[in-house]
Protein backbone atom coordinates (compact mmCIF):
# COMPACT_ATOMS: atom_id res chain seq x y z
CA UNK A 1 0.00 0.00 0.00
CA UNK A 2 1.24 3.44 -1.16
CA UNK A 3 0.35 7.19 0.30
CA UNK A 4 -0.88 7.99 -2.94
CA UNK A 5 1.51 8.97 -5.96
CA UNK A 6 3.80 12.57 -5.63
CA UNK A 7 4.54 14.52 -8.73
CA UNK A 8 7.37 17.08 -8.80
CA UNK A 9 6.98 19.69 -11.23
CA UNK A 10 10.36 19.68 -12.44
CA UNK A 11 9.60 21.85 -15.77
CA UNK A 12 6.08 22.87 -17.22
CA UNK A 13 6.91 25.59 -20.27
CA UNK A 14 7.18 24.87 -23.43
CA UNK A 15 9.59 24.89 -26.23
CA UNK A 16 9.56 28.82 -26.76
CA UNK A 17 9.30 29.58 -23.21
CA UNK A 18 12.04 32.72 -21.93
CA UNK A 19 11.95 30.81 -18.80
CA UNK A 20 13.83 27.63 -19.92
CA UNK A 21 12.86 24.99 -17.81
CA UNK A 22 11.08 22.89 -20.54
CA UNK A 23 9.03 19.34 -19.23
CA UNK A 24 9.81 16.94 -16.45
CA UNK A 25 8.36 15.42 -13.48
CA UNK A 26 9.81 13.18 -10.54
CA UNK A 27 6.75 10.97 -9.48
CA UNK A 28 7.47 9.36 -6.45
CA UNK A 29 5.28 5.94 -5.48
CA UNK A 30 6.17 4.57 -1.87
CA UNK A 31 9.98 4.18 -2.33
CA UNK A 32 10.11 4.51 -5.89
CA UNK A 33 10.97 7.46 -8.16
CA UNK A 34 10.57 8.06 -11.54
CA UNK A 35 11.22 10.80 -14.26
CA UNK A 36 8.36 11.16 -16.72
CA UNK A 37 10.62 13.21 -19.40
CA UNK A 38 13.62 15.11 -19.12
CA UNK A 39 13.70 18.16 -20.74
CA UNK A 40 14.10 20.50 -17.95
CA UNK A 41 17.16 21.22 -16.00
CA UNK A 42 17.89 18.24 -13.94
CA UNK A 43 20.75 18.98 -12.17
CA UNK A 44 20.25 22.02 -11.67
CA UNK A 45 16.42 21.17 -10.37
CA UNK A 46 17.34 18.02 -7.98
CA UNK A 47 21.33 17.67 -8.46
CA UNK A 48 23.60 14.77 -8.87
CA UNK A 49 22.30 13.13 -5.42
CA UNK A 50 18.41 13.36 -6.54
CA UNK A 51 19.63 11.69 -9.92
CA UNK A 52 21.34 8.66 -8.14
CA UNK A 53 18.28 7.93 -6.53
CA UNK A 54 16.07 8.02 -10.02
CA UNK A 55 14.82 3.98 -10.64
CA UNK A 56 13.71 4.74 -14.21
CA UNK A 57 13.56 7.66 -16.61
CA UNK A 58 10.23 7.43 -19.15
CA UNK A 59 9.99 9.57 -22.51
CA UNK A 60 6.74 10.46 -24.35
CA UNK A 61 8.38 11.47 -27.51
CA UNK A 62 11.42 12.93 -29.18
CA UNK A 63 10.87 16.55 -28.92
CA UNK A 64 13.79 18.20 -27.66
CA UNK A 65 11.91 20.31 -24.55
CA UNK A 66 11.01 16.76 -23.44
CA UNK A 67 14.18 14.66 -24.26
CA UNK A 68 16.75 17.37 -24.20
CA UNK A 69 18.72 15.63 -21.07
CA UNK A 70 19.01 12.35 -22.42
CA UNK A 71 22.57 11.85 -23.39
CA UNK A 72 23.84 14.06 -20.24
CA UNK A 73 21.87 11.22 -18.42
CA UNK A 74 23.43 8.12 -20.40
CA UNK A 75 27.07 10.02 -19.57
CA UNK A 76 26.46 10.43 -15.93
CA UNK A 77 25.50 6.95 -15.14
CA UNK A 78 28.37 6.04 -17.49
CA UNK A 79 31.27 8.34 -15.75
CA UNK A 80 29.97 9.17 -12.44
CA UNK A 81 32.15 6.78 -10.00
CA UNK A 82 29.27 5.79 -7.50
CA UNK A 83 27.00 4.95 -10.15
CA UNK A 84 26.86 0.69 -10.57
CA UNK A 85 23.75 0.68 -13.39
CA UNK A 86 22.96 2.06 -16.58
CA UNK A 87 19.96 4.07 -16.89
CA UNK A 88 16.46 2.22 -17.09
CA UNK A 89 14.44 3.82 -19.13
CA UNK A 90 10.99 3.01 -20.49
CA UNK A 91 9.75 3.76 -23.71
CA UNK A 92 7.87 2.51 -26.63
CA UNK A 93 9.30 0.55 -29.36
CA UNK A 94 9.20 3.57 -31.92
CA UNK A 95 10.42 6.27 -29.32
CA UNK A 96 13.35 4.21 -28.20
CA UNK A 97 14.24 3.71 -32.10
CA UNK A 98 14.06 7.51 -32.60
CA UNK A 99 16.02 8.33 -29.48
CA UNK A 100 18.47 5.64 -30.16
CA UNK A 101 18.96 7.47 -33.84
CA UNK A 102 19.37 11.14 -32.46
CA UNK A 103 21.52 10.22 -28.92
CA UNK A 104 23.90 7.75 -31.34
CA UNK A 105 26.03 10.93 -31.81
CA UNK A 106 27.04 11.75 -28.25
CA UNK A 107 27.63 8.05 -26.93
CA UNK A 108 28.83 5.98 -29.64
CA UNK A 109 32.38 7.58 -29.33
CA UNK A 110 34.81 8.54 -26.43
CA UNK A 111 38.42 8.18 -25.71
CA UNK A 112 40.16 5.46 -23.91
CA UNK A 113 41.15 5.34 -20.42
CA UNK A 114 44.45 6.48 -21.30
CA UNK A 115 42.91 9.19 -23.76
CA UNK A 116 45.45 7.76 -26.48
CA UNK A 117 42.64 6.10 -28.58
CA UNK A 118 39.06 7.33 -29.87
CA UNK A 119 36.97 4.10 -28.48
CA UNK A 120 33.57 2.87 -30.02
CA UNK A 121 30.63 2.55 -26.80
CA UNK A 122 27.62 0.48 -27.65
CA UNK A 123 24.57 2.24 -27.45
CA UNK A 124 23.91 -0.74 -24.88
CA UNK A 125 26.37 0.31 -22.69
CA UNK A 126 24.79 3.14 -21.41
CA UNK A 127 21.15 2.24 -21.07
CA UNK A 128 18.91 -0.48 -20.08
CA UNK A 129 15.97 -0.24 -21.86
CA UNK A 130 12.33 -1.80 -21.47
CA UNK A 131 10.01 -1.51 -23.59
CA UNK A 132 6.10 -0.47 -22.56
CA UNK A 133 2.92 -0.33 -25.16
CA UNK A 134 2.68 -3.21 -27.73
CA UNK A 135 4.70 -4.24 -30.38
CA UNK A 136 3.58 -3.92 -33.77
CA UNK A 137 3.17 -7.01 -35.75
CA UNK A 138 4.37 -5.16 -39.32
CA UNK A 139 7.61 -3.32 -39.76
CA UNK A 140 10.09 -1.78 -42.26
CA UNK A 141 13.09 -2.86 -42.51
CA UNK A 142 16.28 -2.54 -44.25
CA UNK A 143 18.08 -5.72 -45.98
CA UNK A 144 21.75 -5.28 -46.78
CA UNK A 145 21.97 -7.40 -50.42
CA UNK A 146 25.41 -6.47 -51.20
CA UNK A 147 27.52 -4.35 -53.49
CA UNK A 148 26.04 -1.47 -51.44
CA UNK A 149 22.45 -2.35 -52.19
CA UNK A 150 19.75 -1.60 -49.45
CA UNK A 151 16.47 -2.51 -50.15
CA UNK A 152 13.19 -1.71 -47.89
CA UNK A 153 10.77 -4.27 -47.05
CA UNK A 154 7.92 -5.03 -44.79
CA UNK A 155 8.36 -8.11 -42.60
CA UNK A 156 6.05 -9.55 -39.63
CA UNK A 157 7.55 -10.52 -36.72
CA UNK A 158 8.78 -13.73 -38.16
CA UNK A 159 10.89 -12.35 -40.44
CA UNK A 160 8.36 -12.81 -43.52
CA UNK A 161 7.92 -10.51 -46.26
CA UNK A 162 4.92 -9.01 -46.61
CA UNK A 163 3.02 -8.37 -50.14
CA UNK A 164 2.11 -5.32 -51.44
CA UNK A 165 -1.82 -6.36 -51.06
CA UNK A 166 -1.40 -5.89 -47.42
CA UNK A 167 1.02 -3.31 -46.53
CA UNK A 168 3.24 -0.87 -48.42
CA UNK A 169 6.22 1.61 -47.93
CA UNK A 170 5.78 5.11 -48.81
CA UNK A 171 8.85 7.51 -49.31
CA UNK A 172 8.94 10.85 -48.67
CA UNK A 173 10.36 12.94 -51.31
CA UNK A 174 10.77 15.69 -48.59
CA UNK A 175 12.66 14.18 -45.76
CA UNK A 176 13.59 10.35 -47.71
CA UNK A 177 11.77 8.98 -44.75
CA UNK A 178 9.78 5.71 -45.34
CA UNK A 179 6.07 5.26 -44.09
CA UNK A 180 3.92 2.23 -43.88
CA UNK A 181 1.00 2.16 -45.57
CA UNK A 182 -1.56 -0.61 -44.76
CA UNK A 183 -4.48 -2.08 -45.74
CA UNK A 184 -7.04 -2.46 -42.51
CA UNK A 185 -9.23 -5.61 -43.08
CA UNK A 186 -12.34 -4.51 -41.53
CA UNK A 187 -12.33 -1.14 -43.09
CA UNK A 188 -11.08 -2.78 -46.52
CA UNK A 189 -9.31 0.82 -46.55
CA UNK A 190 -5.89 2.11 -47.00
CA UNK A 191 -4.88 3.54 -43.11
CA UNK A 192 -1.35 4.40 -41.76
CA UNK A 193 -1.67 1.81 -38.58
CA UNK A 194 0.69 4.73 -36.27
CA UNK A 195 -2.38 6.67 -36.31
CA UNK A 196 -4.97 4.51 -37.15
CA UNK A 197 -5.15 2.05 -34.35
CA UNK A 198 -4.94 2.34 -30.66
CA UNK A 199 -2.76 0.02 -29.05
CA UNK A 200 -5.39 -2.09 -28.15
CA UNK A 201 -5.95 -3.30 -32.00
CA UNK A 202 -5.19 -6.91 -32.60
CA UNK A 203 -4.97 -5.93 -36.33
CA UNK A 204 -1.50 -4.16 -35.84
CA UNK A 205 -0.28 -4.55 -32.40
CA UNK A 206 0.75 -7.91 -30.47
CA UNK A 207 -1.46 -8.92 -27.48
CA UNK A 208 1.55 -8.08 -24.86
CA UNK A 209 1.02 -4.43 -23.43
CA UNK A 210 3.84 -4.53 -22.03
CA UNK A 211 2.95 -3.03 -18.97
CA UNK A 212 5.56 -2.27 -16.30
CA UNK A 213 4.89 -3.43 -12.70
CA UNK A 214 6.94 -1.55 -9.91
CA UNK A 215 8.22 -2.98 -6.98
CA UNK A 216 5.29 -1.27 -4.34
CA UNK A 217 2.34 -3.34 -7.14
CA UNK A 218 2.09 0.07 -9.19
CA UNK A 219 1.50 -0.23 -12.95
CA UNK A 220 3.30 2.30 -15.69
CA UNK A 221 0.83 1.83 -18.68
CA UNK A 222 1.82 3.44 -22.26
CA UNK A 223 -1.18 5.34 -23.88
CA UNK A 224 -1.36 6.09 -27.85
CA UNK A 225 -5.68 6.59 -28.45
CA UNK A 226 -5.98 10.12 -27.10
CA UNK A 227 -2.21 11.21 -27.98
CA UNK A 228 -1.84 13.35 -31.47
CA UNK A 229 0.95 15.22 -31.68
CA UNK A 230 2.37 14.34 -35.20
CA UNK A 231 5.31 12.10 -33.98
CA UNK A 232 5.44 9.05 -32.59
CA UNK A 233 3.97 9.99 -29.12
CA UNK A 234 3.13 8.30 -25.98
CA UNK A 235 1.09 9.12 -22.59
CA UNK A 236 2.02 7.30 -19.59
CA UNK A 237 -0.89 6.13 -17.00
CA UNK A 238 0.27 5.03 -13.82
CA UNK A 239 -2.22 3.03 -11.75
CA UNK A 240 -2.17 1.94 -7.97
CA UNK A 241 -4.70 0.47 -5.72
CA UNK A 242 -6.49 3.69 -5.21
CA UNK A 243 -5.06 6.21 -7.64
CA UNK A 244 -5.23 7.03 -11.66
CA UNK A 245 -2.86 9.59 -13.37
CA UNK A 246 -2.36 10.07 -16.42
CA UNK A 247 0.31 12.35 -18.87
CA UNK A 248 -1.09 13.01 -21.47
CA UNK A 249 1.93 14.21 -23.03
CA UNK A 250 1.73 16.80 -26.25
CA UNK A 251 -1.93 16.47 -27.59
CA UNK A 252 -4.35 18.41 -29.81
CA UNK A 253 -7.19 17.51 -27.66
CA UNK A 254 -10.28 17.90 -29.23
CA UNK A 255 -13.42 15.65 -29.52
CA UNK A 256 -15.01 17.52 -32.60
CA UNK A 257 -11.23 16.86 -34.55
CA UNK A 258 -11.07 13.62 -33.04
CA UNK A 259 -14.57 13.09 -34.45
CA UNK A 260 -14.10 14.36 -37.66
CA UNK A 261 -10.65 11.93 -37.86
CA UNK A 262 -12.71 8.53 -37.75
CA UNK A 263 -15.71 9.56 -39.61
CA UNK A 264 -14.10 11.48 -42.97
CA UNK A 265 -13.87 8.79 -45.68
CA UNK A 266 -11.06 10.22 -48.18
CA UNK A 267 -10.32 9.78 -52.17
CA UNK A 268 -7.03 8.67 -52.77
CA UNK A 269 -5.20 11.07 -55.36
CA UNK A 270 -3.86 8.59 -57.35
CA UNK A 271 -1.13 9.70 -59.34
CA UNK A 272 -0.94 6.31 -61.76
CA UNK A 273 -3.58 3.58 -62.26
CA UNK A 274 -5.37 1.57 -59.65
CA UNK A 275 -3.52 -2.18 -60.84
CA UNK A 276 0.01 0.02 -60.76
CA UNK A 277 -0.83 1.57 -57.34
CA UNK A 278 -1.92 -2.37 -55.95
CA UNK A 279 1.17 -4.02 -57.17
CA UNK A 280 3.26 -1.45 -55.87
CA UNK A 281 5.87 -2.16 -52.69
CA UNK A 282 7.23 1.22 -52.60
CA UNK A 283 5.87 4.79 -53.60
CA UNK A 284 7.30 7.93 -53.57
CA UNK A 285 5.43 11.02 -52.17
CA UNK A 286 3.40 12.25 -49.60
CA UNK A 287 1.59 9.60 -47.45
CA UNK A 288 -1.37 11.67 -46.97
CA UNK A 289 -3.25 11.35 -50.55
CA UNK A 290 -3.10 7.45 -50.22
CA UNK A 291 -4.68 7.79 -46.89
CA UNK A 292 -8.20 6.95 -46.97
CA UNK A 293 -9.26 7.45 -42.52
CA UNK A 294 -6.71 9.24 -40.16
CA UNK A 295 -8.63 7.61 -37.43
CA UNK A 296 -10.16 3.86 -36.75
CA UNK A 297 -13.44 4.30 -34.59
CA UNK A 298 -11.76 1.95 -31.93
CA UNK A 299 -9.29 4.41 -31.46
CA UNK A 300 -11.48 7.25 -31.13
CA UNK A 301 -13.94 5.32 -28.55
CA UNK A 302 -10.32 4.49 -26.55
CA UNK A 303 -9.52 7.85 -26.61
CA UNK A 304 -13.05 9.29 -25.71
CA UNK A 305 -12.95 7.36 -22.63
CA UNK A 306 -8.67 7.53 -21.63
CA UNK A 307 -8.99 9.66 -19.21
CA UNK A 308 -12.18 8.50 -16.76
CA UNK A 309 -11.36 8.81 -13.19
CA UNK A 310 -8.06 10.12 -13.72
CA UNK A 311 -6.12 13.03 -11.96
CA UNK A 312 -4.64 14.44 -15.57
CA UNK A 313 -1.41 16.17 -16.46
CA UNK A 314 -2.66 17.55 -19.72
CA UNK A 315 -0.79 19.96 -21.82
CA UNK A 316 -2.12 23.74 -23.11
CA UNK A 317 -1.25 26.49 -25.46
CA UNK A 318 -3.23 28.86 -27.22
CA UNK A 319 -4.01 30.51 -30.62
CA UNK A 320 -4.17 27.39 -33.24
CA UNK A 321 -1.27 25.99 -31.81
CA UNK A 322 -2.00 22.68 -34.21
CA UNK A 323 -0.09 20.43 -32.19
CA UNK A 324 -1.79 20.98 -28.43
CA UNK A 325 -5.02 21.24 -26.58
CA UNK A 326 -5.77 25.43 -26.74
CA UNK A 327 -6.91 26.93 -23.69
CA UNK A 328 -9.81 28.24 -25.68
CA UNK A 329 -10.58 24.64 -26.73
CA UNK A 330 -10.91 23.15 -23.33
CA UNK A 331 -14.10 22.76 -22.89
CA UNK A 332 -14.03 20.37 -26.15
CA UNK A 333 -12.48 18.16 -24.82
CA UNK A 334 -13.03 14.78 -22.39
CA UNK A 335 -11.52 16.54 -19.52
CA UNK A 336 -12.69 17.27 -16.55
CA UNK A 337 -11.90 20.62 -15.07
CA UNK A 338 -11.44 19.01 -11.45
CA UNK A 339 -9.43 16.15 -12.17
CA UNK A 340 -6.79 18.21 -14.71
CA UNK A 341 -3.03 20.30 -13.89
CA UNK A 342 -2.41 22.17 -16.92
CA UNK A 343 1.19 21.87 -18.25
CA UNK A 344 3.59 22.77 -21.21
CA UNK A 345 1.69 26.45 -20.68
CA UNK A 346 3.10 29.98 -21.98
CA UNK A 347 5.12 32.74 -19.97
CA UNK A 348 2.15 34.72 -19.55
CA UNK A 349 -1.62 32.70 -18.66
CA UNK A 350 -4.50 33.16 -16.85
CA UNK A 351 -6.56 30.02 -16.40
CA UNK A 352 -9.67 28.87 -14.58
CA UNK A 353 -8.40 25.48 -14.83
CA UNK A 354 -5.60 24.55 -12.04
CA UNK A 355 -1.91 25.25 -13.85
CA UNK A 356 1.24 23.71 -12.96
CA UNK A 357 4.68 25.21 -11.94
CA UNK A 358 7.87 24.17 -11.93
CA UNK A 359 8.72 23.75 -8.42
CA UNK A 360 5.79 22.62 -6.52
CA UNK A 361 4.64 19.33 -5.65
CA UNK A 362 1.31 17.39 -5.92
CA UNK A 363 -0.51 14.81 -4.11
CA UNK A 364 -2.71 12.54 -5.83
CA UNK A 365 -4.62 10.64 -3.57
CA UNK A 366 -7.98 8.25 -4.61
CA UNK A 367 -9.28 10.88 -7.39
CA UNK A 368 -8.32 13.93 -5.99
CA UNK A 369 -5.02 15.83 -5.87
CA UNK A 370 -3.76 18.00 -3.64
CA UNK A 371 -0.41 21.26 -3.31
CA UNK A 372 2.03 19.92 -0.90
CA UNK A 373 3.27 23.05 1.44
CA UNK A 374 5.41 21.65 4.27
CA UNK A 375 3.75 18.77 6.12
CA UNK A 376 0.22 19.86 4.49
CA UNK A 377 -2.04 19.48 1.99
CA UNK A 378 -4.20 21.50 0.56
CA UNK A 379 -6.90 21.85 -2.34
CA UNK A 380 -6.27 23.52 -5.71
CA UNK A 381 -9.73 26.08 -4.79
CA UNK A 382 -9.16 29.26 -6.75
CA UNK A 383 -11.38 30.59 -9.19
CA UNK A 384 -8.14 32.02 -11.07
CA UNK A 385 -4.55 31.00 -11.69
CA UNK A 386 -2.31 33.54 -13.84
CA UNK A 387 1.55 32.91 -14.63
CA UNK A 388 3.58 35.88 -15.54
CA UNK A 389 7.59 36.91 -15.19
CA UNK A 390 8.18 33.91 -13.51
CA UNK A 391 5.73 34.20 -11.12
CA UNK A 392 2.56 32.41 -10.05
CA UNK A 393 -0.41 34.03 -8.98
CA UNK A 394 -3.70 32.76 -7.22
CA UNK A 395 -7.32 34.76 -7.58
CA UNK A 396 -10.52 34.40 -5.58
CA UNK A 397 -13.61 35.90 -6.14
CA UNK A 398 -14.75 39.54 -4.52
CA UNK A 399 -17.24 41.51 -5.92
CA UNK A 400 -15.06 44.10 -4.75
CA UNK A 401 -11.62 43.10 -5.99
CA UNK A 402 -9.08 45.44 -7.08
CA UNK A 403 -8.55 42.99 -10.77
CA UNK A 404 -10.49 42.20 -13.54
CA UNK A 405 -11.10 38.52 -15.28
CA UNK A 406 -11.76 39.55 -18.88
CA UNK A 407 -12.55 36.94 -21.83
CA UNK A 408 -11.57 37.92 -25.57
CA UNK A 409 -11.53 35.62 -28.54
CA UNK A 410 -11.75 32.50 -25.73
CA UNK A 411 -8.54 33.23 -23.84
CA UNK A 412 -8.47 34.85 -20.01
CA UNK A 413 -7.05 38.16 -18.91
CA UNK A 414 -6.07 39.89 -15.99
CA UNK A 415 -5.81 43.62 -15.11
CA UNK A 416 -6.46 46.51 -12.60
CA UNK A 417 -7.55 48.63 -15.11
CA UNK A 418 -10.40 48.89 -16.79
CA UNK A 419 -10.88 49.41 -20.69
CA UNK A 420 -12.90 47.97 -24.10
CA UNK A 421 -9.64 46.83 -25.34
CA UNK A 422 -9.42 44.07 -22.69
CA UNK A 423 -12.68 42.31 -23.50
CA UNK A 424 -15.97 41.14 -22.19
CA UNK A 425 -15.21 41.16 -18.52
CA UNK A 426 -16.57 38.40 -16.52
CA UNK A 427 -15.43 39.20 -12.50
CA UNK A 428 -13.69 41.26 -9.41
CA UNK A 429 -10.80 38.77 -7.92
CA UNK A 430 -8.93 40.02 -5.28
CA UNK A 431 -5.35 38.42 -6.18
CA UNK A 432 -2.33 36.23 -4.25
CA UNK A 433 1.00 35.86 -5.06
CA UNK A 434 2.14 32.26 -4.96
CA UNK A 435 5.68 31.55 -3.08
CA UNK A 436 6.17 28.35 -2.02
CA UNK A 437 2.54 27.37 -2.02
CA UNK A 438 1.87 30.55 0.64
CA UNK A 439 -0.28 33.02 -0.83
CA UNK A 440 0.16 36.41 -0.01
CA UNK A 441 -1.71 40.03 -1.22
CA UNK A 442 0.04 40.69 -4.77
CA UNK A 443 2.06 43.71 -4.45
CA UNK A 444 1.36 47.14 -6.14
CA UNK A 445 4.69 48.65 -5.06
CA UNK A 446 7.60 48.75 -6.65
CA UNK A 447 9.93 48.94 -4.24
CA UNK A 448 8.83 46.43 -2.21
CA UNK A 449 9.18 42.40 -2.96
CA UNK A 450 8.31 38.89 -1.11
CA UNK A 451 11.72 37.00 -0.02
CA UNK A 452 11.41 33.23 1.86
CA UNK A 453 13.68 32.60 4.25
CA UNK A 454 15.70 30.03 5.25
CA UNK A 455 13.27 29.21 7.70
CA UNK A 456 10.26 29.16 5.11
CA UNK A 457 9.08 32.43 7.00
CA UNK A 458 8.18 35.18 4.10
CA UNK A 459 9.27 38.89 5.03
CA UNK A 460 7.74 41.71 2.91
CA UNK A 461 10.67 43.79 2.14
CA UNK A 462 10.50 47.41 1.50
CA UNK A 463 13.16 49.82 -0.22
CA UNK A 464 13.58 53.36 0.73
CA UNK A 465 16.55 56.02 0.54
CA UNK A 466 17.53 55.55 3.53
CA UNK A 467 17.91 51.22 2.72
CA UNK A 468 15.55 48.15 3.51
CA UNK A 469 13.39 47.20 5.89
CA UNK A 470 11.77 43.68 6.41
CA UNK A 471 9.14 42.32 8.39
CA UNK A 472 7.60 38.57 8.56
CA UNK A 473 3.79 38.76 7.11
CA UNK A 474 1.09 36.00 7.82
CA UNK A 475 0.37 33.73 5.09
CA UNK A 476 -3.09 34.21 3.74
CA UNK A 477 -4.03 30.79 2.70
CA UNK A 478 -5.76 28.83 5.21
CA UNK A 479 -8.29 31.82 5.57
CA UNK A 480 -8.92 31.54 1.57
CA UNK A 481 -9.41 28.04 1.98
CA UNK A 482 -12.41 28.57 4.75
CA UNK A 483 -13.97 30.84 2.07
CA UNK A 484 -13.34 33.91 3.96
CA UNK A 485 -11.68 37.05 2.24
CA UNK A 486 -8.94 38.36 4.26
Amino acid sequence: MTDGITVRILGDFGPFSRMGKSIAYQITIGQSTYLIDCGAPLFQQIGSQGLKEIKGLIITHCHDDHKRWFTDLALFSMYESDINHKVFFLASEDIHDELMKASGPALNRSLSNDSKNIIDIAYEEYINYRIIGPRAKYRIVSVDEGRGKTVLYITDRHGNVVGPDIAKIIISRKTKRPRMLFHDPHYREWVEPESFYPFSSSAFYEEDRNNYTGPEGFTIEAIKAPVWHGIPCIGIKITTGEETLIFSSDTAHDKYLWKQLYTEKRTQQLKMSKKEFESAAVIYGDINVYIERVWSEERYREASNAFNDAVVIHDVSAGNSIVHTDYEKLNNTFLRKNKVLLTHSLDRITSEWVLCDTGKSFRIKGKKFFEIVGDELYPMNADIYHKEAGKYYTGYKNDKGRYTVYEKDGLLGLSADEGAGHGKPLYRVDIYEDISGKYFPKLEEKNAVYMERGDGKIELIKFTKEGSRGEIVDNYRSNLLKGGVP
